[in-house]
């Protein structure tokens, strides 16, 4: 296992920014925190702002994922999860926020941790164009083809 680490250039783009970091060794994701304080009502979405630009290398991609805590102790979701940060994009990375509680709004102040980034390998693919696929055992079995237990 490599100590080496990906190094990826990142601007704060206010100065009460906090530059994300690993909770725990070998932790994947990295808190993104707001910016902003609002409140999000009931089945509300909002894009809130982290203050932050990065510069993902080529044939990498940043992966904005919901928090777990929030989405079981406060219905708090990231709409397009993974929200996806390509390795050209230099503006602020901002976070789609949704409420999914049908009753209790939620309060988000400055620094609150509001989602994780996750820095992943991508390829880039070239597509081989044929007449037919190969055959597997699943074949064009879809959702649930493989049983429920």
């Amino acid at each position: 296992m490599s100590n080496e680490s990906l190094q990826i250039q990142i601007t704060a783009l206010r100065e009460d920014v906090t530059i994300p970091t690993y909770a725990y060794p070998g932790d994947a994701g990295m808190d993104l925190r707001s910016t902003e304080s609002l409140v999000l009502e009931p089945f509300q979405r909002a894009l809130v702002a982290t203050g932050l630009a990065v510069a993902i290398p080529e044939g990498y991609a940043g992966l904005v994922m919901p928090r777990s805590g929030l989405a079981i102790k406060h219905g708090i979701s990231v709409v397009n999860a993974p929200g996806l940060i390509d390795s050209h994009y230099r503006g602020e990375l901002k976070v789609i926020l949704i409420n999914l509680d049908p009753t209790h709004s939620f309060v988000i102040e400055p620094g609150d941790r509001i989602a994780q980034l996750v820095v992943s390998r991508v390829e880039q693919v070239t597509w081989s164009v044929v007449d037919q696929l190969d055959e597997t055992e699943r074949g064009q079995g879809g959702f649930g083809s493989s049983g429920s237990k």
